[in-house]
């Protein structure tokens, strides 16, 4: 099940790995991505931190970390193929895996449905 945050990121998490992106709105909102800059394996990352940065053909724009964790693998795909981003946001587009250091902090994150009601009002 994905989980999502008020800044466009989603998170699914299987057993004790967390995987992290880009929402399907923030990616169709950013248009063409044409880079990604992803941070590096074992960095430490706190909720609402600065996990990575998307370049695309508008602007670009920082990914903030959903939860607090440490960052174990990154999609090394985005760097010589960043459009997939904008192909497979909520799969094969991912940025990051890692673990999730409070649990709890997933409480704070909307579902799909609450997720898609918020950006109907954006």
């Amino acid at each position: 099940m994905l989980k999502f945050s008020k800044d466009h990121e989603w998170i699914k998490v299987e057993g004790d790995t967390a995987t992290v992106g880009i929402s399907d709105y923030a990616q169709k909102q950013l248009g063409d991505v044409v880079f990604v800059e992803l941070p590096q394996v074992g960095d430490e990352v706190d909720a609402g931190g600065e996990l990575a940065v998307v370049e695309s053909v508008k602007a670009a724009s920082e990914v903030y970390a959903p939860v607090s964790g440490e960052v174990t693998a990154v999609n090394d795909t985005l760097e010589g193929a960043p459009e997939t981003v904008n192909a497979s946001a909520t799969g094969e587009g991912w940025f990051v895996k890692m673990t999730v250091a409070d649990a709890a902090q997933l409480d704070a994150l909307m579902d799909e449905a609450a997720y898609k009601t918020y950006c109907d009002g954006l």
